[in-house]
């Protein structure tokens, strides 16, 4: 048993979003979609649902995300509900992509959950991920236990001192990955989940002190997790702070030079996700995301020499591939 998702919206919406989320997230397997156009009916759009959920496992559970509530796509996904009561859906209106990929990633981290969970945490997902830019623009809720705080007259702790042991005071790296475009969707919906991290931490120095790519990466990280953007010895610096015990990490390096330099120093990575490296003059085309010249080779091969374990992945959805036979099989100059 699994989770069917149904898309559906009137028009093609339901079509982009779908092929948006299949760009952040990688393809998806028992994922429908049903658009609903001005030459049709309501007929037309009902058989359209009973076509889709026929594409799915007689005991799959079937997960609805239709565009508005009572629109035709909602109104025919409920009658089609009322009328399959012997099989488990729920209709969630709404459609954005925040939606679709919690979605995607609910089954992925989830797969014995059923659709009435699932639904729940996407609903709560898909609305926090409606974010205005600035910030100020986004109404101010009022916090009741902050309001209780402030009148008794608590205050947020301050730093943690130097020294002190949190948990058994070794930072735990979830995912270390290589990606010139450091954080961006795929990393914050897919690999982020993917990796159960808490906190992404951006290693680079030349990010570091480039303050507008340090505002726009915080900004990019999903509700709930903290992204830090630090230079590569400070990172060196927090795998031997024994106050980052509770802390998992994802942790994205620019190229694998700086990943080599933070293994070298200390950073115990024992596995690096290689996800995308951009192409630029010199530089061979290993594969669609992968472009290398001689010293990216080299320095792969000093990690390799170190005991480091690669994995050659954009999204967690793909199959893993040999960094050492793309990179014979490319010739690179």
């Amino acid at each position: 048993m699994g989770i069917g998702i149904i898309i559906a919206s009137h028009g093609k919406f339901a079509e982009g979003i779908h092929q948006s989320g299949s760009m952040i997230f990688g393809e998806q397997e028992k994922v429908q979609v049903v658009t609903f156009m001005p030459n049709e009916g309501p007929d037309d759009l009902y058989g359209h649902f009973n076509d889709a959920i026929a594409q799915f496992e007689a005991d799959d559970e079937i997960l609805v995300l239709a565009d508005l509530w009572s629109g035709s796509p909602f109104n025919q996904a409920s009658r089609v509900m009322g009328e399959l009561s012997d099989r488990k859906m729920a209709i969630i209106t709404g459609l954005n992509l925040p939606m679709l990929i919690q979605a995607y990633t609910e089954r992925m981290m989830a797969a014995d959950a059923g659709v009435d969970q699932v639904a729940a945490n996407i609903i709560k997902e898909a609305k926090g991920g409606i974010k205005p830019l600035p910030e100020e623009l986004d109404p101010v809720e009022e916090d009741p236990a902050a309001t209780a705080a402030a009148s008794v007259g608590q205050h947020p702790s301050g730093a943690i001192p130097e020294g002190t042991v949190i948990g058994d005071g070794k930072l735990k790296i979830n995912l270390a990955r290589v990606d010139t475009r450091l954080l961006h969707g795929q990393v914050a919906t897919g690999w982020t989940p993917a990796s159960k991290a808490n906190r992404i931490i951006v290693a680079s120095d030349a990010v570091a002190k480039d303050d507008l790519r340090k505002s726009l990466i915080k900004q990019a990280a999903p509700n709930g997790v903290k992204a830090n953007v630090v230079p590569i010895k400070k990172l060196i610096e927090a795998a031997k702070d024994p106050r980052f015990g509770n802390t998992h990490a994802l942790i994205l390096f620019e190229t694998p030079q700086e990943a080599l330099e933070a293994i070298e120093g200390g950073v115990p990575i024992k596995e690096l996700n290689v996800g995308s490296m951009a192409h630029s003059t010199g530089k061979t085309v290993v594969n669609n995301v992968l472009s290398m010249d001689k010293d990216d080779v080299a320095t792969f091969e000093k990690l390799r020499d170190l005991g480091v374990k690669f994995d050659v992945r954009k999204v967690p959805n793909d199959s893993k591939k040999d960094l050492f036979d793309l990179i014979e099989k490319a010739h690179i100059q």
